[in-house]
């Protein structure tokens, strides 16, 4: 039993730090981010359903489990081997022209704007997690822009 515990101990030290660095953008605040992007308004369900999947909102979100041994990256789970640049050399394209480190800041201009580029050159159809979970049932955002006013009287 003693050896089981040094075994475990040590992971559960290692996902209760990862989990407490992490930082989640709520739904209708990630809306609105990248609406005023530029993302248009009718693609929003689509990208919220696509985060939703491959990162769970989380800003600090790392995928180190691909079989080429690349990593997916931040909200959007960018892939180091097409679209940042790592910083252990590994080869890359670096089509963003960025740091993968940038993907996990909690200013998500930089992600938004490599995502959209990978939108743009290969659609929705890049994500897995889109693939998989967005075909059908997409997120309303309409609450996400409804101004609520408070009368005077």
């Amino acid at each position: 039993m003693p050896t089981a515990l040094w075994i475990w101990l040590p992971l559960v030290i290692v996902l209760s730090l990862r989990m407490s660095s992490c930082r989640l953008v709520g739904k209708c605040s990630l809306a609105r981010k990248l609406y005023r992007y530029g993302v248009p308004y009718s693609e929003l369900p689509d990208w919220l359903c696509l985060v939703e999947g491959e990162s769970s909102f989380n800003t600090k979100a790392i995928n180190p489990s691909n079989v080429d041994g690349s990593v997916d990256w931040g909200l959007f789970q960018i892939n180091d081997r097409y679209w940042c640049k790592p910083a252990d050399g590994r080869p890359s394209t670096d089509l963003c022209r960025l740091p993968c480190r940038l993907l996990l800041s909690d200013d998500i201009r930089y992600s938004i704007a490599c995502a959209k580029y990978i939108r743009r050159q290969q659609g929705f159809s890049a994500w897995v997690a889109w693939n998989n979970r967005c075909q059908g049932v997409k997120p309303n955002v309409k609450h996400c822009f409804r101004r609520s006013y408070k009368y005077i009287g």
